[in-house]
C-alpha cells in the first residue's frame, strides 16, 4: 500500500479493505509505521513508538487492523510505560493492566502503534511539554495543534493515522480538533468508562474518546467502545440505534440556539470564528432547522471560580499521589512552573472549597438542563481563535501564578469547558477556513446522553459542507511547499 493511498482512507475504509483481504493488516501497519516516521520530525507528536509491532488486538473487531495511538494520559495499556507529559514520571512507569477503555479499543481491533504527546498532566490548550518538546500543527508548523490531545490531533490531521485516542476535561478533544481540522466528540459523562483507575476524573469533568477525520469514523468508534463497566458511577441508556446509522440517516428538524460570546468570563472572539458560526447557522436554516440567538443564563465568574478549584485540586492530588508512589519530591526540576503553582494552590483548598465548587457546578447543570428543554442544540465557535502560535501558552512561565495560568488557557477556549461541567455531549466540526488556510472549528452541544442528535446533524453537515479535500501543508504522501500549493489543495 502506497503512503498516498493510505492517507486517503479513513478508519472505516481501511477496515473494509483489510476485512475483504485486499490488503493485509500487516501491510497496513507497515505503511502506518512509515507514515509516522515521515511526519514525526515535522510535528513531534509521538512520545513512544512507532512500536515494532502493534499491541495485541482482536482480529475480528469492527476496526480490525486499523492503525491507532493512545494519548499518554489517563488511558493506558498493560506493560507500556506512561509519563503523563511530565518529567515527574522519569522515562515512564509501566502500568500493570489495561484501563477499561483500552481493553475496548483492543476488542474493536485497533492496532496501537504508539503513544501521543500531551501537555504536563493535560492542563493546557496547547501541547508543548518540557518533557518531550513542542508539538506542531500540520496546517502551519509555526502554530500549535491545540491541547491537550495535541499529539493525537497532529497525527490524524497529517494523515499518519486515521484515528487516535484523546480525552477532554475542558475541551482537550475539541480544541485540537478545531485547530487541526478534525471531528472531535466529547461524549456524555459516563458514555465511555474511566475505570478502573478513576470513578469521576477531575470532579467529573474528564471524558475519554478519540479524534477522527470523518463523522462515520467517530460514530462507528463510539458504537464499538461505549458502555458501562462494573463499578462505573453512571449507567446511561443505550442508543436507540447504532450511532453509525444516525450519521447516515441525518437529523430531524431541530431548534438550535446560536451563541458567540464565551461562557468563560475572559477572552475576545476572533471575528472569523464568529462568521464561521453564523455561516453554519445560515446553512442550517437552509436545511430546515430553526436557528435563533439564545444562550443559558450563567454567571461566568462563578463558573470560572469553580472550574479553577476543580483543576487545581486535581493537579495537587495527581502530583502528590505520583510523587508518593515513586518516592520523588516534586519541584521545578521535575514539574513545569504553572503545574507547580496550581498544585501548590490546590493543596491549600479545604473540603468546603470543593463542596462550594460542586454547588456551583450544580447551578450550571440545572440552568443548562432547563435551557435544553426549549433548545435541541447550542451552536458556538469551538475556540475563541482559529489556533494559537507555538509558544503562546507557555506552561513553564514562572511569571504566571495559578489563576493567571487558568485565565490564559481559557481566554483562547471560552466555549468548551461548559459541557465538561454539565456532562453534556459536544462535538467540534471543521466547518470554517481562514485566509491562511487554517481550519476553524464550530461546536455543537446537545442535552445529556443525546449523542445521537449530534452525530445525525454532523452527518448532514459533512454532506452539505464537506471538508475532506482540504489538506494541511504537512501531510503523509505529499508535503505542500508554498502558500500557492496550499491554496490549490484547499480548492481541490
Amino acid at each position: 500500500m502506497k503512503l498516498s493511498e493510505y492517507a486517503d482512507l479513513d478508519a472505516t475504509a481501511l477496515a473494509a479493505l483489510i476485512r475483504s483481504g485486499e490488503v493485509s493488516a500487516a501491510e497496513v501497519a507497515g505503511t502506518a509505521t512509515e507514515a509516522l516516521e515521515a511526519v514525526q520530525p515535522e510535528v513531534n507528536a509521538l512520545v513512544s513508538g512507532p512500536f515494532d509491532a502493534p499491541l495485541d488486538h482482536a482480529a475480528d473487531g469492527p476496526f480490525a487492523g486499523v492503525p491507532f495511538a493512545v494519548k499518554d494520559l489517563i488511558t493506558h495499556a498493560a506493560g507500556v510505560p506512561t509519563r503523563s507529559g511530565s518529567r515527574l514520571l522519569g522515562d515512564g512507569v509501566p502500568m500493570p493492566a489495561d484501563t477499561h477503555l483500552m481493553a475496548r479499543f483492543r476488542r474493536a481491533g485497533l492496532a496501537t502503534l504508539g503513544l501521543t504527546a500531551t501537555p504536563e498532566m493535560g492542563f493546557n490548550a496547547n501541547t508543548e511539554p518540557v518533557a518531550t518538546g513542542s508539538v506542531r500543527n500540520p496546517w502551519d508548523l509555526a502554530r500549535s495543534p491545540g491541547g491537550s490531545s495535541g499529539g493525537a490531533s497532529a497525527l490524524v490531521a497529517s494523515r499518519a493515522l486515521p484515528v487516535a485516542h484523546g480525552n477532554d476535561g475542558g475541551g482537550s478533544i475539541r480544541i485540537p480538533a478545531a485547530a487541526c481540522g478534525l471531528v472531535g466528540l466529547k461524549p456524555s459523562q459516563g458514555r465511555t468508562s474511566p475505570g478502573p483507575d478513576y470513578g469521576d476524573p477531575l470532579m467529573g469533568l474528564g471524558v475519554e474518546f478519540a479524534l477522527t477525520r470523518t463523522v462515520r469514523d467517530c460514530a462507528g468508534l463510539l458504537d464499538a467502545v461505549h458502555g458501562y463497566e462494573p463499578g462505573d458511577r453512571y449507567l446511561l441508556p443505550d442508543p436507540r440505534r447504532p450511532y453509525a446509522a444516525e450519521a447516515d440517516a441525518g437529523s430531524r428538524p431541530l431548534r438550535i440556539a446560536l451563541h458567540t460570546e464565551p461562557f468563560s468570563g475572559n477572552g475576545a472572539v476572533d471575528p472569523r470564528c464568529v462568521e464561521a458560526v453564523e455561516a453554519v447557522g445560515r446553512t442550517l436554516e437552509g436545511l430546515g432547522h430553526q436557528v435563533d440567538r439564545a444562550a443559558p443564563d450563567l454567571d461566568p465568574t462563578m463558573f470560572d471560580d469553580a472550574n479553577f478549584v476543580a483543576w487545581c485540586s486535581f493537579l495537587a492530588d495527581g502530583i502528590d499521589t505520583i510523587s508518593a508512589a515513586l518516592g520523588v519530591r516534586p519541584g521545578p526540576e521535575l514539574l513545569e512552573a504553572t503545574t507547580l503553582a496550581c498544585a501548590e494552590l490546590g493543596r491549600t483548598l479545604r473540603a468546603s472549597d470543593i463542596y462550594a465548587a460542586e454547588r456551583a457546578f450544580n447551578v450550571v447543570r440545572r440552568a443548562v438542563g432547563v435551557f435544553h428543554q426549549q433548545w435541541d442544540l447550542i451552536l458556538t465557535p469551538t475556540m475563541n481563535v482559529p489556533n494559537t502560535a507555538a509558544g503562546h501558552l507557555n506552561a513553564d512561565d514562572a511569571a504566571l501564578e495559578a489563576r493567571g495560568w487558568y485565565d490564559r488557557i481559557f481566554s483562547t477556549a471560552g466555549f468548551t469547558a461548559l459541557s465538561n461541567v454539565t456532562g453534556n455531549p459536544a462535538i467540534s466540526l471543521p466547518l470554517g477556513i481562514t485566509e491562511e488556510n487554517w481550519p476553524i472549528g464550530v461546536q455543537f452541544v446537545a442535552p445529556y446522553a443525546d449523542e445521537a442528535t449530534l452525530i445525525g446533524l454532523a452527518g448532514d453537515l459533512e454532506r452539505a459542507l464537506p471538508w475532506h479535500e482540504r489538506r494541511p501543508s504537512t501531510v503523509v504522501g505529499w508535503t505542500v511547499g508554498t502558500q500557492a500549493d496550499a491554496n490549490a489543495v484547499r480548492n481541490a
